[in-house]
Protein backbone atom coordinates (compact mmCIF):
# COMPACT_ATOMS: atom_id res chain seq x y z
CA UNK A 1 0.00 0.00 0.00
CA UNK A 2 1.17 3.59 -1.03
CA UNK A 3 1.22 6.38 1.27
CA UNK A 4 0.57 9.71 0.32
CA UNK A 5 0.82 12.96 2.14
CA UNK A 6 -2.09 14.82 3.51
CA UNK A 7 -3.09 18.12 1.74
CA UNK A 8 -4.57 21.32 3.54
CA UNK A 9 -4.87 22.38 6.55
CA UNK A 10 -3.98 19.40 8.34
CA UNK A 11 -0.56 19.56 6.44
CA UNK A 12 2.00 21.89 8.70
CA UNK A 13 3.84 24.55 6.12
CA UNK A 14 7.79 23.33 5.45
CA UNK A 15 10.67 25.87 6.86
CA UNK A 16 10.66 27.95 3.45
CA UNK A 17 7.09 28.79 3.02
CA UNK A 18 7.14 29.73 7.17
CA UNK A 19 9.74 32.30 6.31
CA UNK A 20 8.12 33.66 2.63
CA UNK A 21 4.84 34.07 5.20
CA UNK A 22 6.42 35.99 7.98
CA UNK A 23 8.28 38.32 5.43
CA UNK A 24 4.79 39.10 3.61
CA UNK A 25 3.28 39.86 6.71
CA UNK A 26 6.25 42.09 7.95
CA UNK A 27 5.69 44.08 4.42
CA UNK A 28 2.23 44.29 4.90
CA UNK A 29 2.35 45.82 8.34
CA UNK A 30 4.58 48.45 7.01
CA UNK A 31 1.93 48.98 4.50
CA UNK A 32 -0.09 49.82 6.48
CA UNK A 33 2.14 52.21 8.91
CA UNK A 34 1.81 49.55 11.72
CA UNK A 35 5.45 48.99 12.55
CA UNK A 36 6.24 52.83 12.00
CA UNK A 37 3.44 53.78 14.49
CA UNK A 38 4.93 51.24 16.55
CA UNK A 39 8.89 52.98 16.27
CA UNK A 40 7.06 56.13 17.02
CA UNK A 41 5.68 55.31 20.15
CA UNK A 42 8.22 57.10 22.67
CA UNK A 43 7.53 54.10 24.88
CA UNK A 44 8.10 51.36 22.76
CA UNK A 45 11.41 53.64 21.37
CA UNK A 46 12.92 54.09 24.79
CA UNK A 47 12.35 50.03 25.38
CA UNK A 48 14.08 49.30 22.48
CA UNK A 49 16.82 52.19 22.80
CA UNK A 50 17.76 50.72 27.13
CA UNK A 51 17.00 46.96 26.34
CA UNK A 52 17.66 45.72 23.12
CA UNK A 53 20.59 47.79 22.26
CA UNK A 54 22.54 47.75 25.73
CA UNK A 55 24.28 51.08 24.62
CA UNK A 56 23.09 53.07 27.74
CA UNK A 57 24.76 50.25 30.11
CA UNK A 58 27.72 50.01 28.05
CA UNK A 59 28.43 54.12 28.14
CA UNK A 60 27.31 53.97 31.91
CA UNK A 61 30.35 51.06 32.42
CA UNK A 62 32.55 53.31 30.48
CA UNK A 63 32.22 56.58 32.11
CA UNK A 64 32.61 54.96 35.69
CA UNK A 65 36.41 53.06 34.37
CA UNK A 66 37.41 56.37 32.88
CA UNK A 67 36.28 57.87 36.32
CA UNK A 68 38.31 55.18 38.02
CA UNK A 69 41.12 55.56 35.94
CA UNK A 70 41.11 59.33 36.67
CA UNK A 71 41.10 59.25 40.51
CA UNK A 72 44.01 56.50 40.63
CA UNK A 73 46.03 59.26 38.39
CA UNK A 74 45.04 61.95 41.02
CA UNK A 75 45.67 59.60 43.44
CA UNK A 76 49.17 58.40 42.06
CA UNK A 77 49.80 62.11 41.07
CA UNK A 78 49.41 63.17 45.04
CA UNK A 79 52.26 60.17 46.18
CA UNK A 80 54.30 61.43 43.33
CA UNK A 81 53.58 64.49 45.03
CA UNK A 82 54.62 63.88 48.50
CA UNK A 83 57.65 61.81 48.00
CA UNK A 84 58.82 64.67 45.76
CA UNK A 85 58.64 66.46 48.66
CA UNK A 86 60.17 64.16 50.94
CA UNK A 87 62.87 63.98 49.18
CA UNK A 88 63.32 67.75 48.66
CA UNK A 89 62.93 68.05 52.36
CA UNK A 90 65.92 65.25 53.18
CA UNK A 91 68.09 67.06 50.85
CA UNK A 92 67.49 70.11 52.43
CA UNK A 93 67.89 68.78 55.72
CA UNK A 94 70.94 66.88 54.66
CA UNK A 95 72.45 70.36 53.55
CA UNK A 96 71.68 72.29 56.48
CA UNK A 97 73.87 69.35 58.54
CA UNK A 98 76.57 69.31 56.46
CA UNK A 99 76.68 72.92 55.99
CA UNK A 100 76.94 72.93 60.13
CA UNK A 101 78.93 70.23 59.84
CA UNK A 102 81.61 72.34 58.09
CA UNK A 103 80.75 75.43 59.97
CA UNK A 104 82.29 73.03 62.97
CA UNK A 105 84.79 71.57 61.32
CA UNK A 106 85.99 75.49 60.20
CA UNK A 107 85.52 76.95 63.83
CA UNK A 108 87.53 73.73 65.40
CA UNK A 109 90.48 74.56 62.71
CA UNK A 110 90.64 78.02 63.59
CA UNK A 111 90.51 77.54 67.24
CA UNK A 112 93.55 74.96 67.42
CA UNK A 113 95.32 77.46 65.01
CA UNK A 114 94.42 80.50 66.50
CA UNK A 115 97.09 81.49 68.17
CA UNK A 116 97.65 85.05 71.17
CA UNK A 117 100.94 86.52 73.01
CA UNK A 118 100.95 85.03 76.84
CA UNK A 119 101.16 88.55 78.02
CA UNK A 120 98.57 91.34 76.58
CA UNK A 121 100.23 94.81 75.78
CA UNK A 122 103.47 93.71 76.64
CA UNK A 123 106.95 93.76 74.89
CA UNK A 124 110.13 91.73 74.93
CA UNK A 125 112.73 92.15 77.50
CA UNK A 126 115.13 89.69 76.74
CA UNK A 127 115.57 87.97 73.86
CA UNK A 128 115.89 84.32 73.18
CA UNK A 129 119.84 82.93 73.19
CA UNK A 130 120.98 86.07 74.71
CA UNK A 131 124.54 85.62 76.49
CA UNK A 132 124.67 86.57 80.36
CA UNK A 133 126.22 84.25 83.42
CA UNK A 134 122.48 84.25 84.78
CA UNK A 135 121.81 80.98 83.04
CA UNK A 136 123.59 77.67 83.47
CA UNK A 137 123.45 77.27 79.68
CA UNK A 138 125.25 80.36 79.26
CA UNK A 139 122.93 81.43 77.09
CA UNK A 140 119.05 82.67 77.38
CA UNK A 141 116.88 79.52 76.30
CA UNK A 142 113.57 81.58 75.48
CA UNK A 143 112.24 85.19 75.99
CA UNK A 144 111.33 87.20 78.83
CA UNK A 145 108.02 89.37 78.66
CA UNK A 146 107.81 92.67 80.72
CA UNK A 147 105.26 91.99 83.25
CA UNK A 148 104.66 92.70 86.87
CA UNK A 149 103.48 90.39 89.27
CA UNK A 150 100.02 89.18 89.31
CA UNK A 151 99.58 90.14 85.34
CA UNK A 152 97.31 87.57 84.14
CA UNK A 153 99.51 85.04 81.62
CA UNK A 154 97.36 83.19 78.62
CA UNK A 155 97.94 79.66 76.45
CA UNK A 156 99.46 81.13 73.18
CA UNK A 157 97.36 78.11 72.02
CA UNK A 158 95.20 75.21 71.80
CA UNK A 159 96.67 72.44 74.04
CA UNK A 160 96.75 70.11 76.81
CA UNK A 161 98.80 70.74 80.47
CA UNK A 162 101.31 68.24 80.67
CA UNK A 163 103.30 69.33 83.45
CA UNK A 164 102.94 72.26 86.22
CA UNK A 165 104.50 73.45 90.03
CA UNK A 166 108.12 73.75 90.91
CA UNK A 167 110.27 73.83 88.10
CA UNK A 168 113.65 74.56 89.74
CA UNK A 169 115.69 77.74 88.44
CA UNK A 170 112.42 78.85 86.22
CA UNK A 171 110.33 78.95 89.67
CA UNK A 172 106.49 77.71 89.72
CA UNK A 173 105.70 76.74 85.70
CA UNK A 174 103.48 75.42 82.98
CA UNK A 175 104.05 73.42 80.47
CA UNK A 176 101.70 72.52 77.94
CA UNK A 177 101.42 70.39 74.63
CA UNK A 178 100.04 72.25 72.07
CA UNK A 179 97.53 71.32 69.32
CA UNK A 180 100.56 71.32 66.22
CA UNK A 181 102.62 69.03 68.43
CA UNK A 182 105.14 71.37 69.86
CA UNK A 183 105.43 72.73 73.55
CA UNK A 184 105.29 75.98 75.13
CA UNK A 185 106.84 76.83 78.72
CA UNK A 186 105.63 79.68 81.05
CA UNK A 187 108.15 80.34 84.18
CA UNK A 188 108.23 82.60 86.96
CA UNK A 189 104.76 82.18 87.91
CA UNK A 190 103.53 83.47 91.12
CA UNK A 191 100.28 81.41 90.35
CA UNK A 192 99.06 78.41 88.51
CA UNK A 193 95.22 78.15 87.61
CA UNK A 194 95.71 74.68 85.52
CA UNK A 195 95.92 71.12 86.38
CA UNK A 196 97.65 68.25 83.97
CA UNK A 197 96.08 66.74 81.72
CA UNK A 198 93.43 70.01 81.58
CA UNK A 199 93.06 71.63 78.03
CA UNK A 200 93.21 75.14 77.39
CA UNK A 201 92.19 77.47 74.09
CA UNK A 202 94.07 80.18 72.83
CA UNK A 203 93.91 83.08 75.22
CA UNK A 204 92.78 81.13 77.79
CA UNK A 205 94.23 82.07 81.50
CA UNK A 206 96.36 79.64 82.91
CA UNK A 207 98.10 81.38 85.49
CA UNK A 208 99.41 84.94 87.23
CA UNK A 209 102.96 86.35 86.46
CA UNK A 210 105.41 86.67 89.40
CA UNK A 211 109.67 86.42 90.43
CA UNK A 212 109.39 82.76 91.55
CA UNK A 213 112.68 81.16 91.02
CA UNK A 214 116.05 82.61 89.66
CA UNK A 215 115.09 86.26 89.04
CA UNK A 216 116.31 89.70 89.19
CA UNK A 217 112.51 90.92 88.73
CA UNK A 218 108.73 90.30 87.78
CA UNK A 219 108.77 88.88 84.35
CA UNK A 220 107.11 85.95 82.17
CA UNK A 221 110.10 83.46 80.71
CA UNK A 222 108.42 82.09 77.64
CA UNK A 223 109.92 79.16 75.82
CA UNK A 224 108.74 76.90 72.80
CA UNK A 225 110.05 72.87 72.61
CA UNK A 226 110.00 70.10 70.75
CA UNK A 227 109.40 68.03 73.79
CA UNK A 228 108.61 68.87 77.33
CA UNK A 229 112.14 69.20 78.45
CA UNK A 230 114.59 71.07 78.77
CA UNK A 231 117.32 71.26 76.34
CA UNK A 232 114.48 71.15 73.07
CA UNK A 233 113.98 74.69 72.88
CA UNK A 234 113.38 76.83 69.58
CA UNK A 235 113.19 80.44 68.47
CA UNK A 236 110.15 81.47 70.70
CA UNK A 237 109.94 84.76 68.41
CA UNK A 238 109.73 82.68 65.25
CA UNK A 239 107.27 80.12 66.73
CA UNK A 240 104.97 82.56 67.53
CA UNK A 241 105.15 85.18 64.74
CA UNK A 242 104.92 81.58 62.96
CA UNK A 243 101.61 81.62 64.34
CA UNK A 244 100.39 85.04 63.23
CA UNK A 245 101.22 86.40 66.53
CA UNK A 246 102.66 89.88 66.37
CA UNK A 247 105.74 90.46 68.88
Amino acid sequence: MAFICATGKHRRPGRAKRTTAQAAGIAALTTTGVIGTLAASPAVAAEHTAEQTGLTPVLTATEDLAAHIDAQAVAQQRIAEHEAAEKAAAARAKEVREARARAAREAERKRLNAFVAPIAHSYVSTGYKASSSLWSSGSHTGIDFHAMTGTPVHAVGAGTVVSTGWGGAYGNQIVLRMADGMYTQYGHLSSIGVTVGQRVTAGERIGLSGATGNVTGPHLHFEARTSPDYGSDVDPLAYLRGHGVNV
